[in-house]
């Protein structure tokens, strides 16, 4: 039960959700006492990591795009956070979804971290000379845009100060990673796309939802850092 005077959970954005759509299982992370993140730890398991696999079914006809996935230390004893945006409700599509800052790739981009970078400078003004590359999360297929998104977890040397460009993001949010642990915040829905099964997962953050793509990216790096497995929706390349 929510606390009388709580913020309440949940975002604006219209979630598509199908008919016949069923409560999904626990987090990977629920049977954990311990949930404890430090940002070394995360590092450290982190750190010049390869894609392993495919999160999702591709089908060969996806486009490109990279994110960043940008982690932090709170100096005021926070523990690690993560910067996320909420996209502008001006846009055409995906109105108010939060999402990590980055996009599809340019014929000019010599590589998918220069994507993620470019992306993040004209999305939220982060200086491209700050981050510094870790390791990479598996790229995960989305269904509705057909994308294959290649993200990058990167870390920056303390809290960014960030302006976000009007016509792409409505706000910036930085968020402990503690609380994307907390069982009341996660939970997911299996849904029924193209007639095959998805596990969709979501975050109910106070005053918005990340779910999709973005939650399942923060699923696999909570689950790597926490040392659980997390097998949803994957694919592993021979």
């Amino acid at each position: 039960m929510t606390p009388v005077g709580a913020p309440a959970r949940g975002g604006p954005q219209e979630i598509p959700r199908p008919d016949g759509w069923l409560p999904g299982e626990p987090s990977p992370w629920a049977a954990l006492e311990d949930r404890v993140l430090t940002l070394d730890g995360i590092l450290g398991v982190l750190d010049g990591r390869r894609p392993v696999g495919i999160r999702g079914r591709p089908r060969g006809d996806e486009r490109e795009a990279g994110v960043l996935v940008a982690l932090y230390e709170d100096p005021a004893g926070g523990g690690p956070h993560v910067v996320l945006t909420r996209r502008s409700p001006r846009l055409a599509s995906h109105s108010h979804e939060v999402s990590f800052p980055g996009g599809r790739r340019d014929p000019g981009d010599p590589d998918l971290w220069a994507t993620a970078l470019r992306e993040a400078t004209e999305e939220i003004g982060l200086d491209p000379d700050v981050p510094r590359l870790v390791g990479c999360l598996d790229p995960l297929v989305t269904v509705g845009s057909r994308s294959l998104i290649h993200p990058f977890v990167a870390v920056l040397p303390g809290p960014p100060e960030l302006v976000p460009n009007p016509a792409e993001v409505e706000a910036v949010l930085l968020v402990p990673l503690a609380e994307l642990l907390l069982d009341e915040v996660y939970r997911e829905e299996e849904w029924a796309r193209f007639e095959v099964p998805w596990t969709i997962t979501f975050f109910e953050l106070e005053g918005d939802t990340v779910w999709g793509a973005t939650a399942a990216m923060l699923r696999q790096l909570l689950a790597l850092s926490l040392g659980v497995d997390d097998r949803r929706n994957y694919r592993v390349d021979p």
